[in-house]
């Protein structure tokens, strides 16, 4: 339940920061909807605790899926590449349509 919270806190903050004009409020906002959507890749690949997934560790029941932390971990490092890159967009931009014209 608290999961499910924090996932749609993070969705809701981030659909409101999208639709403001500022760029940097629209960069924060893909920012908070990532890390939405990593938390529910991980909610919905380990549905109940599990151990470790390694063999030697753990029997192989009750070992946890590590494909869903993978796909988690390569979005991250993915979003951390397209926010710096909307950030130096955000940064050497000439016009930004918050300001009015003059």
């Amino acid at each position: 339940m608290m999961l499910a919270l924090t996932i749609a806190i993070l969705a809701a903050g981030g659909v409101f920061l999208i639709l403001q004009r500022g760029m940097v409020r629209i960069v924060l906002g893909m920012g908070l909807i990532s890390h939405a959507a990593n938390l529910t890749i991980l909610a919905a690949g380990i549905p109940r605790w599990r151990g470790e997934p390694f063999p030697s560790r753990t029997p192989l029941e009750a070992a946890a899926d590590p494909l869903p932390q993978a796909f988690v971990l390569t979005a991250i490092v993915i979003t951390m590449a397209t926010t710096a890159f909307m950030l130096a967009l955000a940064a050497l931009g000439r016009s930004d349509d918050t300001r009015s014209a003059e």
